[in-house]
């Protein structure tokens, strides 16, 4: 669809929704965009780190027990997680959101009323937020019990590899499967689901962050076993989900997994063979 073309089809929105619809008509672009600015949050921590080596010494450091210190420690560590969460996958909810800002377009055309992409959107950011809170209180854990190293990421290679192994075998299971399809094809869910109200489609947008949350949780916590900013793995890992979502079928999801499950062998195999007595 050309850009006039995609104009005219959204002209009967508000013009902030018009403009939110617009832009996540070209989910690729909105894809490269937040990838570009990963990159660059991703050198922007570096700098952070080598600027303040003792800060970060001292909130990687293991302790037991509960202290005021770990409450300041969520304040740093919970924002990391919530931005880098929403960067990654927003791009992947750009079919999903473009879907809903055309049918409530026609519904408009129709006379009916609708509900702005934006309410839908902050219920979908809602849900991994929460998500983004449940991950703070895991690196949390991971580093009173000193599983995490300097850089965030955990320090045993036989963990990580098996965290991929884990999120590798996800992408074949039947509740991946399920979630994946309602990501792939929201047009049936917005059809028999539609709402007028602005707490429906709040919960519209929640149902879907749902469906995100089980398509992509295993792989999210891939992100424990490469360290928590690897700008690299961020990229690698949003551009995985947005394509899996823009796909059809599961072929792309296996192709993953398969990786995923490859690299863990090769992480343990690895750990095996460094702790393996010499002769």
């Amino acid at each position: 669809m050309t850009q006039t073309a995609l104009s005219r089809t959204l002209t009967h929105l508000s013009p902030a929704a018009n403009g939110l619809g617009q832009v996540f008509a070209h989910p690729r672009a909105v894809a490269v965009v937040c990838v570009v600015a990963l990159t660059g949050l991703g050198w922007a921590y570096l700098a952070l780190t080598m600027a303040q080596t003792d800060f970060l010494d001292a909130l990687c450091r293991p302790s037991f027990g509960l202290a005021v210190g770990h409450f300041a420690d969520a304040f740093v560590i919970l924002p990391m997680w919530m931005a880098m969460t929403l960067a990654m996958m927003l791009p992947s909810a750009a079919p999903m959101i473009f879907t809903y800002a055309e049918i409530a377009d026609t519904a408009a055309r129709k006379g009916e009323h609708v509900i702005s992409p934006f309410v839908l959107t902050a219920g979908y950011a809602a849900v991994w937020l929460g998500f983004a809170l449940i991950a703070t209180l895991m690196q949390l854990a991971l580093m009173r019990l000193a599983l995490l190293d300097a850089s965030m990421r955990l320090a045993s290679v036989l963990l990580s590899g098996a965290i991929f192994i884990g999120a590798g075998a996800y992408q074949f299971s039947s509740l991946k499967q399920a979630c994946l399809r309602q990501c792939q094809s929201p047009f049936p869910f917005f059809f028999a689901n539609w709402s007028t109200k602005t707490a429906g489609v709040f919960r519209l947008g929640l149902r879907q962050g749902l469906y995100c949350v089980g398509c992509c949780w295993a792989s999210m916590l891939v992100m424990f076993a490469v360290g928590a900013m690897n700008a690299l793995w961020m990229a690698g890992i949003g551009i995985a989900m947005t394509v899996e979502k823009m796909t059809s079928g599961m072929r792309f999801s296996r192709i993953v997994g398969t990786a995923l499950i490859v690299a863990g062998g090769v992480l343990i195999v690895v750990s095996v063979a460094a702790h393996w007595p010499q002769a």
